[in-house]
């Protein structure tokens, strides 16, 4: 997909998608929609920018030039940060740093796994310019792992502050905010569309778009708002950890490999970290 359209094309349609299911949830029901206040619509657009078309660009920016191990691996450290900025005041942070030695131990191993596959068990072959890029790679991984902690966490606290708020409207007011951030960003930065149709694969870039727009996108939205209305927001985050091993699995099935000694290790150093993390919490 990423030889035939670029990053923005491909953001741009999630979003989009995302945008025209909420507009339909919404405006199918005019009579049943409750609509935002202004400040909701201003919280809307933000947390749109911060968890779904800023983040989202960041991350496929960050896997064009790192690959798709090591930015999988930064974004599943995400319940660790949500645990850690979220955790219920009861609970020390000496409770805590197991799972943050064997997560920390599983990152420096992904990377490492992931360097020597690439270039070299020695490193030399990655030199300078690839050297330059998989760093930058990383650096755009992290940017979106903050990006969308900081959404987990103000999402959350907005939603148990307001408990008024149905799950369902919400995702439908953060899809209508990040539709249109999306069409901006189109119109902005993205190809037209005669260049769109002349590109090979153009069908299954529609389907992948349907398919995340609808599912990842809204359909999830709504389930962890759920979610984050029920659980405080450092257990919640523990949910992600799902996301990132199938995030490793799907990227060896595209490399078309087995992972090395050194990423199964690593794989499973960050499982033994998350469920450190979920025991302390309890």
């Amino acid at each position: 997909m990423v030889g035939h359209f670029g990053m923005v094309d491909i953001t741009a349609a999630r979003f989009l998608v995302f945008g025209a299911v909420s507009a339909l949830a919404v405006f199918a029901r005019p009579a049943a929609a409750r609509w935002p206040t202004g400040r909701q619509a201003l919280v809307a657009l933000g947390l749109s920018v911060l968890g779904f078309s800023g983040y989202y660009l960041l991350l496929a920016f960050g896997i064009q030039a790192a690959g798709t191990e090591v930015p999988s691996l930064i974004i599943g450290t995400i319940p660790v940060w949500m645990m850690l900025l979220g955790r219920p005041a009861g609970l020390r942070m000496r409770a805590l740093l197991p799972g943050l030695l064997l997560t920390g131990a599983g990152i420096v191993l992904m990377i490492y796994g992931a360097w020597s596959a690439r270039h070299g068990v020695d490193g030399m072959q990655g030199a300078g310019d690839g050297g330059a890029r998989f760093g930058w790679g990383i650096a755009l991984a992290i940017a979106a792992m903050v990006s969308w902690t900081v959404y987990g966490l103000l999402n959350a606290a907005w939603l148990q502050r307001h408990a008024e708020l149905h799950a369902a409207d919400w995702a439908n007011w953060l899809g209508l905010a990040t539709g249109l951030g999306a069409l901006l960003l189109w119109l902005a930065a993205g190809s037209d569309v005669a260049t769109l149709q002349a590109r090979p694969g153009g069908v299954l870039f529609v389907w992948i778009a349907l398919a995340c727009g609808f599912g990842a996108s809204w359909l999830g939205t709504i389930l962890w708002n759920v979610a984050s209305q029920r659980l405080s927001a450092s257990l919640c985050g523990q949910l992600i950890v799902s996301e990132t091993l199938f995030a490793l699995l799907y990227s060896f099935a595209w490399d078309g490999r087995w992972p090395q000694a050194t990423e199964w290790v690593a794989a499973l150093l960050f499982v033994l970290g998350i469920l450190a993390s979920i025991k302390a919490h309890r």
